[in-house]
């Protein structure tokens, strides 16, 4: 069983992800630590070397070859990932079932403040602008992560209650 988690920055994938995994005895991966793996650098420093697209180039690269190449997964993404070069389509036709975790902008503009300098793509962005920031990017990101087999509403859940609640939806 291949399973993708997707959803804006700060929405749960990787907590929620190892936990699933766990729970299914299933291997799972973090897209972004694994880009970082294979390129033997942060992804803050491709994207300083590099620029966005070279890193949207490997991003797309490394995802396929992650869904090739494992025969049962569950995977997070980073939040972009759906949103550039097919990969939700890539998604979509290389995985038993992708999971949307969506939260309202305000709690992700919570969460993200709490972690803002993990966090490139947000770092220098005041905290006063983060909720209209939040909003804007999401806005334009929904419709990739809508297109998932299966929208979950991840907001005042604990951990556990969702990967209980992704795991009636799976079985």
């Amino acid at each position: 069983m291949k399973v993708v988690l997707v959803g804006y920055m700060a929405s749960g994938k990787s907590s929620i992800g190892r936990l699933l995994a766990r729970d299914l005895n299933l291997k799972f991966i973090d897209l972004d630590e694994y880009i970082e793996d294979q390129m033997k650098k942060s992804i803050a420093t491709i994207f300083l070397e590099k620029g966005e697209i070279y890193f949207r180039k490997v991003e797309h690269e490394m995802l396929s070859k992650v869904l090739d190449e494992n025969e049962s997964v569950v995977l997070s993404t980073g939040g972009g990932t759906p949103c550039y070069g097919g990969n939700m389509k890539t998604i979509l036709e290389n995985a038993d079932h992708s999971i949307y975790l969506q939260l309202p902008v305000s709690t992700l503009a919570d969460r993200i403040r709490k972690e803002k300098d993990d966090r490139p793509l947000v770092k220098n962005i005041k905290n006063d602008d983060l909720l209209e920031f939040v909003g804007k990017h999401l806005f334009e990101r929904r419709q990739f992560y809508s297109q998932a087999i299966y929208t979950v509403n991840a907001d005042k859940k604990s951990i556990e209650v969702l990967v209980d609640e992704i795991k009636d939806l799976l079985l």
